[in-house]
Formats: C-alpha cells, structure tokens, sequence
C-alpha cells in the first residue's frame, strides 16, 4: 500500500487495542490511546485504518481463528487432549485479570451482537472456537479419554457455554482467578464423560 508507514506491524497494534479495550471499553477507546501504546501518531493509524470504527473492524476481524490453528497450538504443550481443551480455554480469558476488565471486553461484545459487520466477525470466532473445542474432544474420544459414543458436538457447545457462563459469574462474586473458574466448569461438565481407568 504506498505511503504505508512501515516499522509497526498491524498485528502490535491491534494487540495494542485489546489493552486499551481492556482498560477503558470500547466506547472511550480512541485512536490517540491506541497510538500512544505503541508510540505512533494517530494520523499513521488514520492512514492504515481509516477511523476509530475501521480500526475496531480490523481487530474483530483479526481475531477470527483457524480452528485446526486453534487446536494443534493448545495440543503442543499438553499432554493430553483434555488439558489442551483447558489450556485452550485459559488462554481464551487470558486478557481479562479483573471483573472491571471483563466488562469492557464484554462492551465490545456487545457491539458485535448489534452490529452486521461486527456480528459476522463474532459469528466467525464463535464458530472456530466451538470447532476447535469439538476436534479436541473427538481426539479425547480416540485417545480413551472420554467415554466412546460421547456426543463431542453436544459437549463441545456445553463447555462453550460453561466458558461464557463462567466469566458472568466469575465478575459479579468475584472470588478467585477467572482462569481457575473457568477450569473448574469445564471440569464439572466434562466429568460424566471422562472414561475412569480400571
């Protein structure tokens, strides 16, 4: 693209957006925020997003996964197909260390329910995710780790809600980590299914 400013890559600002969104929402998020982050001009941000809404739009796009991505990345460092859902799961809350950090996220997510061009982008992640989740426990399934004839598409949509569900509980009683919350539903909603060792 001519006249790109070059030095920063998009991927660094974006990242950069989330920690703003993190801090103050995306209603009050500005260019000029974003920009200070990572030591630019907002005018360099005007010329490779267009505007506030056009940056936001990047970042949701961005944000759309590769589920076989998504998958291979939590089974790396696990040794098992069930830590990798765990592991997946924490890194999904990585971003959110206080229940005021999970409100603003949960803002973004927000406009993506109300917004055409931003549902489709959520649409899209959601979808991944659910996928992701589901690869991983068909593999649990072939591994022996869960029971054979476990409903893996059924499961997988109850752990997607016990993730959502955990972080709505997890901000209004506050108690613990949001990561050690989230481990402990999935937990209780994998435990029927887990194939015990003899």
């Amino acid at each position: 693209m001519a006249g790109r400013p070059r030095g920063i890559d998009d991927a660094v600002i974006l990242r950069a957006a989330v920690e703003v969104i993190g801090r103050v929402g995306p209603a009050k998020l500005t260019l000029s925020a974003v920009a200070d982050e990572v030591g630019l001009v907002p005018g360099t941000l005007v010329q490779r997003f267009g505007s506030k809404r056009g940056l936001l739009l990047a970042l949701a796009a961005r944000s759309v996964p590769d589920a076989n991505v998504l998958r291979e990345r939590a089974r790396e460092r696990q040794d098992s197909d069930l830590a990798a859902v765990l592991a997946l799961a924490r890194e999904w809350v990585s971003d959110v260390a206080t229940p005021q950090t999970y409100a603003n996220h949960l803002a973004f997510f927000c406009m993506d329910l109300t917004d055409p061009e931003f549902y489709e982008h959520a649409l899209a992640m959601h979808q991944a995710q659910r996928r992701a989740i589901e690869m991983l426990l068909e593999a649990a399934v072939s591994a022996g780790e869960l029971r054979e004839g476990t409903d893996t598409a059924a499961l997988a949509g109850s752990v997607q809600t016990a993730i959502a569900g955990s972080g709505l509980t997890w901000a209004l009683d506050r108690r613990g980590a949001l990561a050690k919350r989230v481990e402990h539903e999935i937990g209780t909603v994998l435990a029927p299914h887990v194939r015990r060792k003899t």
